[in-house]
């Protein structure tokens, strides 16, 4: 048994359950349905731009204001349907009237009231189309944000040419991320679809912040070129996440496994063989365990320790030294 008067940094022996199987490269990336591309309608001229690559904008932001040909043409057509439905308005009236009289055909009056019907469904027509197109009466259209995020790519500065076929916008969305892992051949058959995963990043002021996320596509085969198998994972956003990044991404192993696990620096050898220092009423007492694997900075073991013991997980070498006298 040793006795040791300083301060002894410890750790408690815990089931073994997820626990780091190792940590993989990773690259964070949006998922396919975060990226949206906002088009123009038509082709013009970018009269206006009212955003910048990086900037946040809500849903239905103003982006650019774009002129063109074709919104003068539909709303000249807006208005010839708005006086098209006032005349075949009247028209139906005063022939309906003069078929109740009796002094004309019913058949005329019910051609007119269907030629009303048409000259209705004109106007909508024309009406959607100048509200899809965000058409003002001096035929400029206005390109809005279609959803809340975060401007990726402008294409177009004022004054310049916008095609209808580019986008000249794309915003991305604010929320989960995706991982784009490359995990080596050697842990390709433990990682599988739903284990835990997580990437730890950097504060300024030097703490870290663990993000969580987990597997959700594993590829089948293993690649011949990197010798390993490429996995996706879904990831919560967080500040100082940003599409592109590389991380290191820590993966856990969700099954329970038989024995405790401690921190491997508790991990000592002592004339070849692996123990612990376990903390009792009057100090420190080595203790053989079997390591069964070593999981991330984590050791398993079978064998010499049970969930709760508290072991020395600092100043292994001077209870080494004080053991040994």
């Amino acid at each position: 048994m040793v006795a040791f008067t300083a301060p002894i940094e410890t750790a408690t022996a815990q089931p073994a359950v997820d626990l780091p199987i190792g940590t993989v490269p990773g690259t964070v990336a949006l998922p396919p349905e975060a990226r949206v591309a906002v088009t123009s309608p038509f082709p013009g001229a970018a009269v206006r731009v009212f955003v910048i690559e990086g900037q946040s904008v809500t849903r239905g932001a103003r982006l650019a204001i774009v002129q063109a040909a074709e919104p003068l043409r539909i709303s000249a057509d807006l208005a010839r349907a708005v006086a098209a439905l006032d005349l075949a308005e009247a028209r139906s009236a005063r022939l309906a009237q003069l078929a109740n009289e009796g002094i004309i055909a019913r058949a005329r009056a019910d051609e007119a009231a269907a030629e009303l019907t048409q000259a209705r469904a004109t106007l909508d027509e024309s009406r959607r189309l100048a509200g899809y197109a965000g058409i003002r009466p001096d035929g400029t259209m206005t390109l809005r944000a279609p959803i809340a995020g975060r401007v990726a790519h402008v294409g177009v500065d004022t004054g310049g040419a916008i095609n209808g076929i580019e986008a000249p916008f794309v915003i991305e969305a604010a929320g989960t991320y995706r991982l784009d892992l490359q995990v080596p051949e050697r842990l390709a058959g433990r990682v599988r679809p739903g284990m835990a995963v997580q990437v730890m990043l950097s504060r300024e002021e030097g703490t870290r912040v663990p993000v969580a996320g987990k597997i959700i596509s594993v590829a089948p085969s293993i690649d011949p070129a990197t010798r390993s198998v490429m996995a996706k994972a879904s990831i919560s956003a967080a500040p100082g996440l940003v599409s592109g990044q590389n991380v290191t991404v820590t993966i856990a192993d969700d099954a329970r496994q038989d024995g405790v696990s401690v921190p491997s620096r508790a991990v000592t050898l002592i004339d070849g063989a692996s123990h612990v220092f376990v903390r009792t009423g009057e100090g420190f007492v080595p203790r053989a365990v079997t390591v069964a694997a070593e999981a991330g900075d984590r050791s398993v073991i079978t064998n010499g320790l049970v969930a709760g013991d508290i072991v020395a997980t600092g100043n292994i070498t001077e209870l080494k030294a004080a053991a040994a006298d």
